[in-house]
């Protein structure tokens, strides 16, 4: 088997890296790499607004911290590269 590498994410804690998601994903916008905020838990979703839950905290930290990055077969190791290099360069600010 070969993995397809159908998705790719990162988390990214503001007190940590000094940056938060959404920094780093307009940071990457402006230079026309797609990136996307991880999926948004289902109790967090209004629809199940005040249904029974259990636990969660780590799926609204995982939402709260988590990119998605240009991910799937038609990347090329050049682009992984260059997309990688963008990331740190946000993260060095």
């Amino acid at each position: 088997g070969r993995s397809s590498c159908w998705l790719t994410c990162i988390t990214l804690d503001p007190a940590v890296s000094g940056v938060d998601r959404e920094q780093v994903r307009q940071h990457l916008e402006t230079l026309d790499i797609e990136s996307r905020p991880t999926w948004k838990p289902m109790h967090l979703q209004p629809v199940f607004a005040g249904c029974r839950t259990r636990g969660g905290d780590v799926s609204r930290v995982l939402f709260e911290q988590g990119l998605c990055l240009p991910s799937g077969t038609a990347l090329e190791p050049r682009d992984v590269r260059r997309i990688a290099a963008e990331v740190r360069d946000c993260l060095r600010g």
